[in-house]
């Protein structure tokens, strides 16, 4: 029976200063790397022994990764990194105070940004620094698969690939598995594992530092049982399908 830890980045400079991330590679603060550990150690109580992981190509993630594996004494174990497990794109929102683009564009149409499933920010321009074709990282994605924006949706639309062809394949080999990465593409792998509606997905909210691992049975999709392991932290996860 394979095991799936799920595990968002610990906090990063920019959670602390209340800005909208995305793309952006900002590194985790001194308390995002104490959670990171913690998730080592939380994980590493339950015995779970994890032989294949993967992660986004942002830092905060791939930091986040190292030191829980480092807390489970497991760093040797094959590591794939994939644009597919970045953050939504937050398009001409990245970098931008979360309180101060209330007070600029109104309340509701923040929500509407942040909490609908199929509206995306604006999109920003190709020239501006946040855009990923100006990253190296990404010169080998394909131009028109670089987003300037993204809504959940589309990013449950690049994440579900790389979920079907690169992660399930190992679950059903029965090998327990490691994801670190980001609040909306755990949310998008939250929403195929859990099958959660489109309208109650955003309401889904994955805490940093605070690993989910859930039991899955052999066909490595059907759900026996899953817990954040730091209760005091914990979320409410949806109901098992």
């Amino acid at each position: 029976m394979p095991q799936l830890a799920l595990i968002r980045h610990g906090q990063s400079e920019w959670n602390l200063q209340n800005r909208f991330t995305g793309w952006v590679d900002v590194d985790l603060t001194e308390n995002g790397v104490a959670e990171a550990r913690r998730a080592g150690e939380l994980l590493a109580e339950t015995g779970f022994k994890p032989v294949r992981a993967y992660v986004s190509v942002l830092k905060r993630a791939i930091k986040t990764l190292h030191l829980t594996l480092e807390g489970l004494d497991r760093m040797w174990i094959p590591e794939e990194k994939s644009w597919r497990l970045n953050e939504r794109h937050y398009g001409g929102l990245a970098g931008l105070n979360k309180d101060e683009t209330r007070d600029k564009h109104g309340a509701e149409q923040v929500k509407i940004w942040r909490r609908s499933f199929d509206t995306p920010p604006p999109p920003l321009p190709e020239s501006h620094e946040y855009h990923p074709a100006n990253d190296r990282r990404y010169d080998d994605v394909p131009r028109e698969a670089l987003p300037a924006s993204e809504s959940l949706k589309t990013t449950l639309d690049r994440v579900e690939p790389y979920w079907t062809s690169e992660i399930l394949p190992h679950l059903k080999a029965g090998e327990d598995l490691v994801v670190a990465a980001h609040g909306n593409s755990l949310r998008a792998l939250v929403k195929l594992l859990f099958q959660v509606s489109d309208g109650d997905i955003m309401e889904i909210e994955v805490p940093t530092g605070n690993p989910l691992l859930i039991d899955l049975a052999d066909d490595g999709t059907t759900i026996r049982g899953a817990r954040y392991l730091d209760e005091d932290r914990a979320k409410p996860l949806p109901p098992l399908p």
